[in-house]
């Protein structure tokens, strides 16, 4: 699965652990023969089931697993034996299984288990579910899709939905015949349905053998654009009617991708065909199902004209994240979800070096670290983060892992493991891997096992540190020079939001280290695998007036703390451009982070900053952008908001006048990128010539006089409605209503909630809940309000408290709650509103977010600190510095 955004971690005060159970392996599944038959208007299915079991021991007794679906006749065939009906269906709904009882013992050997039952399409986006769409002509139809992971296929048939309980499956789909009918495998059949003559029967090639979690069916509507893999796999892409041409910029990365992968792993694609769909209602961003890969509309379709450019690249990211999982995740499997992470982890990590493949020109490793790292870094150094390797039972403990410490973290050691292990030793690694546990389940240990055997260093010693404790290091670096030599000690212990760790017991990590100088930048001159606590290296001839660097290009997972001296000779770097800007990124970041925990003063960090004007990347930009949204929500408490308005205004005036706002013959991604985030930042922040040239060309753009380019209009929306009133508003959600593609509604329902009068907050968190918002968008329209301003804060926690039963029945479960919680409370800065957000969440239970209430309340905690802390001197330095004067 991937997500939009990761919803935010767990926590390691784990809730009250439920009881749980794995299903017990006395009867196992070799084979699924499934019939399906939905009915698009009355929303339920009918389903047989015809399995072909295994008895191991005997037993008058089969447990399975079953959610939401009502077993009607179910019956045991032994080979060449009597078939004996089961006497009683008793549903354990709390632990979604069923036991089928049997009047007699059921001997050892090949069975038949014959099943029929009824279920229900949902509305609930999981297991087998109803999507709303409209026809060309605007009538509303229901298609029938389904995600399964992690724990949903049971809402579907009853089956054995454990990831390692592995069979193959035969699917059969009864369906309306002008519908399109997809699974896993390609069509081997396709007959009239005797009973109804509206009616097909679809019948599809056995599976290889996979698990239940990766079974995937969809009846709908669609049109497809198709290609063929230089290996000859057939590729189609399957969009929404009347929009095949959409599907062709996905199509091309995918015919790309399975030949780049192939290679990779030196294993080939093992199936016939593979499906890439947009689903219209989908809570994640798209599914890695085998064969037939499921997308959120926005995570796979392109408009040329009207898609911007971070559409594009987040499509080239999906595609090359869920590709990865055909082998890494389908055709090997994590033996149970506390490995998660390594499924998710590697899929996040290898789909930037796909996209490197593909688009080199987006210079995409360096976006890894804003995108990935940094916010792994973030949420890791909280009390409340957890271990990449959780231990998980119940179902609804295994939606909490699906965070941003499994991916994000997980993709972020993984990078640093690539980095200590080497390419060539890591591909041979992972061909071992891969080819040893094909069609198999796997385990964190075994994956170690391989890339040791193939590097011949220390793997799982080095990286159970890394997975198996929560966290990560910050390492204290000082230096001497002695005649040529520049002595370096280095010194790690626990890195925590709240500022130095101070317990009895410090953790300590097997950390490898590079080390650089100003002779060469981007090369480590020196490697060493820190594995104590302290250690001193000795560089030789390194002249006094060079500087010297740790963790080059920013791979190691870890925060830096230089000396006074050390610091001070690296900032001209970022002045004069020297340091490499992933490298400039890092610095800035760790410096931030410092702050935050009260390390050093947020000033230092804001004249840091102030260095960064002739910077020229994208991703530095970004990255400086983030922090200091954050500073800036932070400020929205203070008296002295305006001010850092000021600062923003004066630090990103100079790119933006260089930039302009038209794009230039010869630029490319990146400046399309750049361009969109520095108006959008002067326009938000007040700054006049900006807005008085968005309200210009928002207007002409209205008028249908001269359409906005894609990449401009998400910073002249925002800027026009946060200096806007109620005729902007309308005018908004007019736009919203006549849009035709997902990404332009998507685009302006993460603005709205700039808007600041109260009046007009309100009414965009009314329209958040209506019909016109596809409900998995509903969450980032309230996040909108409230990270809109200060007013917007409150207005949509009380929204969200208000609406809490529709909210969490919509979500249940899912992450999408989570998310919900952490969106609306997370910019909070004082304890009185930590101690609210506690108890609200005592009274109203969200088991699939406790540790993400928990982690918010340290956030609102932590902010409190930091306000109280630098509040006074960041007041000072705004009114001290006197910037360049204002253009």
């Amino acid at each position: 699965i991937l997500f939009l955004l990761c919803s935010s971690a767990s926590s390691s005060t784990m809730p009250e652990r439920r009881p749980f159970v794995r299903l017990p392996t006395d009867v196992f599944p070799v084979n699924y023969g499934l019939c399906l038959k939905p009915d698009l208007i009355d929303f339920t299915f009918e389903g047989k089931l015809e399995a072909a079991v295994e008895v191991t021991q005997p037993t008058n007794q089969i447990v399975m697993n079953c959610a939401d679906i009502d077993i009607i006749t179910a019956s045991f065939v032994p080979e060449g034996g009597e078939e004996v009906n089961a006497t009683g269906f008793n549903y354990q709904n709390e632990d979604e299984k069923v036991t089928l009882s049997f009047p007699s013992t059921l001997q050892k050997g090949s069975a038949i288990l014959k099943i029929d039952f009824v279920g229900e399409l949902n509305d609930k986006m999981k297991g087998f579910y109803r999507s709303k769409y409209a026809s060309p002509s605007g009538e509303v139809r229901y298609a029938a899709v389904t995600q399964f992971e992690a724990t949903d296929a049971r809402r579907a048939f009853p089956c054995w939905d454990e990831p390692a309980i592995k069979a193959t499956f035969d699917i059969t789909l009864i369906v309306p015949k002008e519908r399109v009918a997809l699974s896993n495998m390609n069509v081997i059949d396709r007959k009239p349905y005797p009973e109804d003559a509206g009616l097909v029967e679809v019948k599809f090639a056995t599976t290889p053998i996979m698990s239940t979690y990766l079974v995937a069916f969809v009846i709908g509507e669609y049109d497809f654009v198709e290609g063929q893999s230089s290996d000859g796999v057939l590729v189609r892409v399957y969009t929404p009617l009347g929009k095949a041409e959409q599907g062709k910029f996905a199509l091309e990365v995918a015919i790309k991708t399975l030949p780049f992968y192939k290679d990779y792993f030196n294993v080939p694609y093992p199936l016939p065909k593979i499906d890439l769909i947009a689903i219209a209602d989908f809570a994640a961003g798209a599914m890695e199902n085998w064969g037939l890969v499921t997308y959120r509309e926005t995570a796979l379709l392109i408009d040329p004209k009207n898609s911007c450019s971070s559409s594009r690249q987040w499509v080239a990211l999906v595609v090359g994240h869920e590709l990865a999982h055909q082998w890494f995740g389908n055709l090997v499997t994590m033996e149970w979800w506390t490995h998660l992470w390594l499924n998710e982890g590697f899929a996040s990590w290898i789909e930037y070096l796909c996209v490197d493949h593909c688009f080199p020109e987006y210079d995409i490793w360096t976006q890894f670290v804003s995108a990935d790292y940094t916010r792994a870094l973030e949420l890791d150094a909280l009390d409340n983060s957890h271990p990449i390797e959780v231990n998980v039972g119940h179902p609804s403990e295994v939606d909490e892992i699906f965070d941003a410490i499994s991916y994000s973290k997980g993709a972020s050691v993984i990078r640093m493991l690539h980095d200590y292990i080497g390419d060539q030793d890591f591909r041979k690694g992972m061909n071992a891997y891969l080819l040893k546990f094909q069609h198999k389940n796997a385990s964190t240990e075994d994956l170690w096992d391989c890339l040791g055997q193939a590097s011949g260093k220390p793997i799982a010693e080095v990286m159970s540190s890394w997975t198996q404790q929560m966290g990560f290091p910050i390492i204290v670096v000082d230096q001497e020079q002695v005649r040529d030599d520049r002595i370096i000690k280095l010194s790690q212990k626990k890195f925590c939001a709240s500022g130095p760790h101070t317990a009895e017991e410090c953790p300590s990590w097997m950390v490898p280290v590079s080390i650089c100088t100003s002779d060469d930048p981007s090369h480590a001159c020196h490697k060493v695998l820190l594995d104590g606590t302290d250690a001193t290296i000795t560089l030789n001839n390194v002249r006094p007036d060079q500087w010297v660097k740790i963790n080059p290009g920013t791979v190691g997972f870890y925060r830096l703390q230089y000396s006074t001296s050390m610091l001070e000779s690296l900032l001209p770097g970022v002045r004069d451009l020297s340091l490499p800007p992933v490298d400039r990124l890092g610095l800035q970041n760790d410096l931030f982070s410092l702050s935050r925990a009260g390390m050093i003063s947020t000033v230092d960090v804001l004249r840091l900053m102030e260095a960064f004007i002739n910077e020229p990347n994208y991703t530095v930009w970004s990255d400086l952008s983030c922090n200091l949204g954050v500073l800036s929500s932070l400020l929205s408490n203070t008296d002295f908001h305006e001010e850092i308005q000021e600062f923003i205004r004066d630090l990103f005036t100079p790119v933006g006048l260089s930039l302009g706002w038209d794009s230039k013959p010869g630029e490319g991604h990146l400046e399309a990128l750049l361009r969109g985030l520095v108006l959008g930042k002067l326009g938000k922040a007040g700054h006049k010539a900006t807005l008085e040239e968005a309200r210009l060309r928002f207007k002409e753009h209205v008028e249908g006089r001269q359409v906005l380019s894609a990449d401009l209009r998400s910073p002249v929306y925002l800027t026009v409605l946060k200096h806007g009133d109620s005729a902007t508003l309308d005018t908004m959600l007019k736009l919203h209503k006549q849009a035709d593609m997902q990404e332009e509604k998507n685009r302006i329902e993460r603005v709205l909630g700039a808007i600041s009068a109260p009046d007009l907050i309100q009414k965009v968190l009314i329209f958040a809940l209506s019909d016109d918002v596809r409900p998995q968008d509903t969450v980032s329209v309230i996040g909108g309000v409230a990270e809109g301003s200060k007013q917007g804060r409150k207005a949509a926690w009380k929204f969200v408290k208000d609406n809490w039963e529709e909210l969490h029945n919509r979500y249940q479960g899912g992450f999408l709650i989570s998310r919900l919680i952490k969106l609306s409370v997370d910019g909070f800065a004082n304890e009185k509103m930590a101690a609210e957000v506690k108890s609200f969440f005592e009274s109203h239970q969200a088991p699939a977010a406790e540790r993400t209430v928990q982690q918010c309340c340290e956030n609102i905690l932590l902010n409190a600190a930091w306000l109280k802390r630098d509040t006074d001197d960041i007041h000072q330095y705004l009114l001290q510095r006197k910037g360049p004067p204002t253009v």
